[in-house]
């Protein structure tokens, strides 16, 4: 059972952080001709980005929490000025993708029809999916052929917006081109690609991830085999048990001149992989996923993260592989077993301690040692800025007190919360 310990930052204070970094985030948006509104990827950009990753479509997720959050209309009216701007994006651009294309803004236009009572914006998601739809080649949509870019990421945005047919359409071709190994099966990335990657964001577990979810929703127990023999391949190549859960990056390494060969976050390393484990334990009741996803959150813990150890080592404050991206997952465990909020507390003082803040809100720069100067330029959106940050402390604050532990919006590539009782708050009433 979870009990309640002292937070190093009040309660209070965390949402201040995270309504300061709203505020920053409102006022980068930039308003479209036709009233709408959208954003940059960094305020001094000049193209607008409409993408999931690092655009206006993983921006709107986070105005809808906060809207549920605060129960303020203000931050609606946001979302749905958004979701105009990112309609008038749907045709106009040339990725069909979760993360980088259509598909990923098909997923949020489907929320905000089905949070806001938009219409126009669902109108805009079945067009967007259609469109989708019409560009496959009977294969794959372009180069990519995995979660962020690929035919796993359309599987699963499908599926979250409605159309299975699709979402099957998708995820067929992996029967195909499954590669068999010692131990299981496994892909490439990308057709030609030499090295074969192994975690969430590009490699074998988002596929993983992408063939489960779509397989259970849709009755293919095909698809939940292939993603119970992806896995397989995965775990086979652990290097840290029995306590521990590491898989390096890629076999072998990819791009070894600028790619690390391991990683803790979320897009490749054992903070994304307890995702798909967590997704795994619900679709099969098999408590061998349960013990992969301990194994990895054992080894975040012990890894030195959120300190920044040697140059390179921990410089991100994001949600795809930084210091939220983990947040995101102690929160999910909080929730799911009780944990102990000791290391949560660590993540959030962190963020804490690194947010920009001024008269114009919060923000939080990524560090790259090997540019000069090293702190980079604050970014909006989900992946890298404070999108994706805003959105875990907002979270953090609700369990903190008791609340509802799960988003507004689901995202495609974390599973809900199991929740099984009340959680307790990790501090007093005096304290937050």
């Amino acid at each position: 059972m979870t009990t309640p310990e002292a937070a190093v930052v009040a309660v209070d204070e965390v949402e201040g952080l995270a309504v300061d970094g709203l505020r920053w985030l409102t006022a980068a948006a930039r308003e479209t001709a036709d009233g709408g509104l959208a954003w940059t990827t960094r305020p001094s950009d000049d193209e607008l980005d409409p993408m999931l990753y690092s655009g206006t479509a993983g921006i709107i997720p986070v105005l809808l929490e906060a809207w549920r959050h605060f129960g303020d209309d203000s931050y609606a009216d946001t979302a749905l000025r958004a979701a105009r701007g990112l309609m008038d994006s749907v045709d106009g651009i040339d990725d069909d993708s979760l993360y980088f294309g259509r598909t990923g803004m098909a997923v949020v236009l489907r929320a905000v029809h089905d949070e806001l009572g938009d219409t126009a914006a669902g109108v805009a998601a079945d067009r967007a999916l259609e469109r989708v739809r019409s560009r496959f080649d009977g294969t794959c949509w372009g180069e990519l052929f995995e979660l962020m870019g690929g035919n796993a990421g359309i599987g699963i945005g499908a599926l979250l917006a409605g159309d299975a047919e699709l979402a099957v359409l998708a995820m067929e071709p992996y029967v195909r081109a499954a590669e068999q190994t010692s131990a299981g099966v496994q892909w490439a990335h990308r057709a030609g690609a030499g090295s074969r990657l192994h975690h969430v964001s590009h490699g074998t577990l988002g596929i993983v991830l992408a063939l489960a979810r779509v397989g259970r929703a849709t009755g293919r127990a095909d698809l939940v085999e292939l993603a119970l023999t992806g896995a397989a391949d995965v775990v086979a190549r652990d290097q840290a048990a029995p306590e521990g859960f590491l898989v390096p990056h890629s076999t072998p390494q990819y791009r070894p001149d600028v790619i690390e060969p391991i990683s803790y976050g979320w897009c490749h390393g054992p903070a994304g992989d307890a995702q798909a484990f967590r997704l795994l334990r619900d679709i099969t009741s098999d408590p061998v996923w349960s013990a992969f996803a301990d194994r990895c959150w054992h080894t975040v813990t012990h890894s030195g993260l959120p300190q920044r150890l040697r140059p390179g080592f921990w410089d991100n404050n994001g949600r795809c592989c930084g210091t939220a991206g983990v947040l995101a997952l102690a929160c999910d465990r909080i929730a799911e077993q009780h944990d102990r909020y000791d290391f949560a507390h660590v993540l959030v003082e962190d963020l804490a301690a690194r947010a920009v803040r001024d008269i114009d809100g919060a923000r939080w720069s990524n560090s790259e040692y090997r540019a000069t100067p090293s702190d980079l330029e604050p970014c909006t959106g989900w992946a890298m800025g404070n999108a994706g940050i805003v959105r875990e402390l907002l979270r953090f604050v609700r369990l903190s007190r008791g609340g509802d532990p799960r988003y507004a919006f689901t995202w495609p590539d974390q599973p809900p919360v199991r929740v099984r009782a009340t959680i307790r708050p990790s501090c007093s009433d005096a304290t937050s």
